[in-house]
């Protein structure tokens, strides 16, 4: 047999293969719809009560808010009125003009001035400032 051959009996069998397979199905009947309830009217229902929930929970704790805030401020009013009343002003006593101030030297001894002395000074940084031979030997020694 030649190829040409085995090609012509080879496709012979795959159209009688398909043919066996493609035995008409049996026509679709008819059928109703079946019924069906959508449930976007119950969620929106229970959609609205939870809105309707949130909104007076809100309401509700901006009223309690309000409450306390408004007596907070009264508590603190209160507090303020108290601490004005405990409040005594205490004024300066007036002067006796009949004496007139008369002062006084003061029986502590004065104050003696001191020289000033730098060359003493343990602060390396002033020692550094004042003797430049110190600064020089300071510079190469400490800070090597």
């Amino acid at each position: 047999m030649t190829k040409v051959e085995l090609k012509d009996t080879a496709h012979d069998k795959t159209k009688a293969a398909a043919s066996k397979n493609v035995a008409k199905a049996p026509a679709k009947e008819n059928k109703k719809p079946l019924a069906f309830k959508l449930h976007s009217g119950e969620r929106a229902v229970k959609r609205a009560m939870f809105n309707y929930s949130v909104a007076t929970n809100y309401y509700i704790t901006r009223l309690q808010k309000k409450q306390e805030e408004k007596l907070q401020k009264m508590i603190e009013e209160e507090e303020i009125r108290m601490l004005r009343k405990e409040m005594v002003p205490k004024a300066q006593l007036m002067p006796f003009f009949d004496r007139p101030f008369l002062p006084q030297r003061s029986s502590r001894p004065l104050t003696m001035p001191k020289e000033p002395s730098f060359g003493n000074v343990n602060s390396t940084c002033w020692t550094c400032v004042y003797n430049n031979q110190y600064y020089l030997y300071h510079i190469h020694h400490v800070h090597a």
